[in-house]
Formats: C-alpha cells, structure tokens, sequence
C-alpha cells in the first residue's frame, strides 16, 4: 500500500513540474523536406540563368516576422517549433536550442536567429523582384515549407546572402539537409539559380546518406 501511494505521488509530482515549467516537446526541425531523389529531381527541374541585380531591393519589402495570433509573430513560432524545449508563452525568451548549422546549444532566445534558408536577397535575385509585396511577405514568413529554421546568431550572420557555392553551415552533417532546404524553397517557390550553385547542391545531395 505504501509502494502505491509513493508511486502515485510521485506521478503527480511529475505531472505538477511538466504544467509549472510548460517544456513543450516540439519537432526541432523544419518541415518538408525532401529525399535525396525527390531533391535531386527538383533541382535538375529548376531554371538556370545568371543572377539578376540588386537594383531596387530593400528587406522592407519582404515583411517579415508578421502575426501568427495568439501574440505570437513568424519569428516566435519558429523559435517554439525548433526548440529542444521551450518554457515561455509568446514572445519566447527562454528554452533549449540546438544550432543545426554548426551544433551548438543554447538557453536564451536572444542568441538564436530565424535563418531564410534562401535569403531575400537572393530570392531578390532569383525571381522575386518581379513578385508583389504580398507574395515577398508569404516567402518571408513561409511556415509550411523548409525556408525557416533556428539557428545560432554567428552562423546566419556568417551566411549572410550568400548561395551554397560560397556558404554551406560549418558542420558539415548538416550539409544535405540545408542543400534539401534550399532545393525545396527554391522549387516551391519557382526560384531560379546560377550554374555554381547548382554544381555546390548537386554535389551535396549526392552526397547525402538519405
């Protein structure tokens, strides 16, 4: 009988920290993302040309990080969704991250980037300059594709605008599935690329094990 009652003590006493501290278990990866051959067929599908300019771009418009309800914005559910765990409401502040570009851990928010897997500047380049501001803002706020993931500060800011003939993330298993995010925004989004990405994507996917 006493085996019973500490048994269901201690069921309740897990069942009171998991409500008190909310560490919601969450995927910690973005979704959609394609097999290897499903990667493969959709970047030999997509255009080749050269980039086009910059003349006219500006982040402004691509508004990013809008309302997703709930006082939550793009930026916070993606901090939710990628986290290891999460002990905050809208906006998130704390939790457990693991960078997948280059496989640290961190604990606060504030070091932790939202990364466009292809960034605007690029998607500028690509094909979105002739876009209206409506459809730049869904690009930049994309949830239901692989185009948004949590990462370290240092790293996306490393990355900066660059496509993965210059810039693929510095642990290099993380290398076939960034190359399956990038081949995936940029076919959802009818995304064109030049020909040295293309070569730096066709040799990442080959390489990947899955």
């Amino acid at each position: 009988m006493l085996k019973k009652l500490m048994s269901v003590a201690l069921v309740t006493l897990l069942v009171w920290i998991s409500a008190s501290f909310d560490a919601t278990p969450v995927s910690a990866f973005p979704p959609n993302i394609p097999s290897k051959a499903d990667a493969l067929t959709k970047l030999n599908a997509l255009t080749v040309k050269n980039e086009g300019s910059m003349t006219g771009y500006s982040r402004d418009l691509f508004p990013h990080w809008s309302s997703q309800g709930s006082g939550c914005n793009t930026r916070h559910i993606v901090l939710k969704r990628d986290a290891d765990s999460v002990v905050d409401e809208c906006p998130v502040a704390t939790g457990s991250w693991y960078s997948y570009y280059d496989g640290l851990t961190f604990t606060s928010a504030s070091d932790i980037d939202i990364d466009h897997v292809v960034p605007l500047a690029e998607a500028w380049r690509s094909g979105a300059s002739s876009w209206t501001t409506t459809k730049r803002q869904s690009f930049a706020n994309d949830l239901n594709g692989p185009q948004l993931i949590a990462v370290s500060a240092s790293s996306n800011r490393s990355k900066g605008d660059q496509d993965p003939s210059t810039w693929q993330p510095p642990r290099t298993g993380a290398r076939c599935a960034y190359a399956k995010m990038w081949v995936e925004t940029k076919s959802r989004w009818g995304l064109s690329l030049q020909s040295a990405e293309k070569s730096a994507l066709t040799t990442a996917i080959n390489a990947c094990s899955y």
